[in-house]
């Protein structure tokens, strides 16, 4: 009876193979899809939901619409503008000695020597740490009593007796910068590294017999090829150290005075410390929206720099 059906109607069959690869490839991605949207884009809407919300885990008459109101307080903020400016600087320093020791540190990894892939190894242990064991050795290391480097600070003049620069509000900030620089060097030399073995090694060779110097061969070799590799490497480190809190947190918990806060720990002292996730999911929501557009600024450079190589 199957078969007779199946001869009946022959037609049947192309449409249905044609509908079959037509969804095909949508079938094959649906699972990663749906894993993306139920993990990431729910959580973003829910998260841009609460910041017109008043979501207050402390009253339980919370939860109605507030619309603009987090955000009219958020421009009077006085701790919130002091942690947007506290992360600008934090944000640039770290970004900046990241990537000239990582640069540095790829430029001399890429020469041969014996024992290379031993220091490069090494050289990317730092990141393998976890962060929050990285910041408590860090805040032990600061430590009077039992760090060591109080102690050499003094020994080298440039400070008058050993103290924890972790409680000076003047000195506080380059703690936690001076950890976060030690475990993300490594991103910076591993990827610029790769980039620098990219190079065409004939093209160093025609640029010596010409006369060029090792500091004109970087001027007009390697750093042209690694501009790319710059652009979307510091795009990379700089919205995830303007997000990254848990050096901060573990350090110096924002203080002292708030000198050390920045938006990322702010976020979290308001939604967990205080529990109300409404006025965090507004600062969150302004931080997004600013490293939205500073994403696509340098998104358009780095396309500037493809299209003149």
């Amino acid at each position: 009876m199957s078969v007779t059906a199946a001869h009946a109607h022959p037609e049947h069959r192309p449409a249905l193979d044609r509908l079959g690869r037509v969804l095909e490839p949508y079938l094959y991605t649906a699972p990663a899809v749906i894993l993306i949207v139920a993990v990431m884009l729910v959580p973003l809407v829910l998260g841009i939901s609460y910041a017109f919300r008043d979501i207050r885990l402390l009253n339980p008459f919370s939860g109605g619409f507030v619309g603009l109101e987090h955000f009219q307080t958020l421009a009077k903020d006085r701790a919130f503008l002091g942690a947007l400016k506290n992360t600008l600087w934090w944000t640039g320093a770290s970004v900046f000695l990241q990537f000239v020791l990582g640069l540095i540190l790829a430029l001399l990894l890429d020469k041969p020597f014996r024992g290379r892939g031993l220091a490069q190894a090494l050289v990317f242990l730092p990141w393998a740490v976890p962060s929050f064991l990285s910041g408590l050795n860090w805040a032990w290391l600061f430590n009077p009593v039992v760090g060591p480097i109080p102690h050499w600070l003094t020994a080298l003049g440039l400070m008058s007796e050993p103290a924890n620069i972790l409680s000076n509000p003047q000195l506080a900030m380059w703690g936690p910068i001076i950890a976060n620089v030690w475990w993300g060097i490594p991103f910076f030399a591993i990827t610029m590294l790769a980039a620098l073995q990219a190079i065409p090694r004939d093209l160093y060779e025609a640029a010596a017999i010409d006369g060029a110097n090792g500091f004109q061969r970087f001027l007009s070799i390697t750093l042209p090829f690694l501009a790319p590799t710059m652009a979307i490497t510091i795009l990379l480190r700089t919205v995830w150290i303007s997000n990254f809190a848990d050096l901060i947190i573990v350090m110096t918990n924002g203080g002292p005075a708030d000198r050390t806060q920045i938006v990322a720990s702010y976020i979290f002292t308001q939604a967990f410390r205080r529990l109300d996730f409404g006025y965090a999911s507004a600062i969150a929501l302004v931080l997004l929206i600013l490293l939205l557009v500073y994403s696509m600024l340098i998104v358009l450079l780095r396309q500037a720099m493809l299209r003149r190589g």
